[in-house]
């Protein structure tokens, strides 16, 4: 497992290679409607990391506007499938969804991740993010979709 990764900021016209994406990278299958609507949205943004034609790894975020601040930009998600982590593919990922929103006017990133997934923490603490403790709420069984 040698290749070369490439880091795909995705558009309208991937969407095949989005509803393409092979079981074990997305917590479920790709909704090919879900999916359209989501590369049609410029304030939505995602990034693959492509070993040839497999997705090894995601990362995906949304711009957060505000009548009296300036945008921002939350970063949904980043995953990396089993036997392609430790390799610098998720902070690679992260840069460039970073990067990406940056170039769209975004002046602050976010996230959050719970306090029990050690390798998410030890990534973003790597890329120099400030900590900061927070509490969630979710209505609706937002995260058992």
């Amino acid at each position: 497992m040698t290749e070369k990764i490439e880091y795909r900021l995705l558009g309208p016209d991937d969407l095949s290679l989005l509803t393409g994406v092979a079981e074990g990278l997305f917590d479920h299958p790709v909704k090919r409607e879900q999916a359209a609507a989501f590369l049609d949205d410029p304030g939505h943004m995602i990034v693959l990391a492509l070993a040839g034609k497999m997705a090894v790894g995601l990362a995906s975020g949304t711009v957060l506007l505000h009548p009296d601040k300036e945008p921002a930009f939350f970063i949904n998600e980043v995953g990396v499938r089993g036997g392609w982590r430790r390799r610098g593919i998720g902070r690679a990922m992260t840069e460039r969804l970073t990067e990406a929103a940056r170039e769209r006017g975004c002046k602050g990133v976010w996230l959050s991740t719970e306090p029990a997934n050690a390798p998410a923490l030890a990534l973003y603490r790597a890329l120099g993010g400030d900590e900061q403790h927070l509490v969630g709420f979710g209505w609706d069984r937002a995260f058992d979709l």
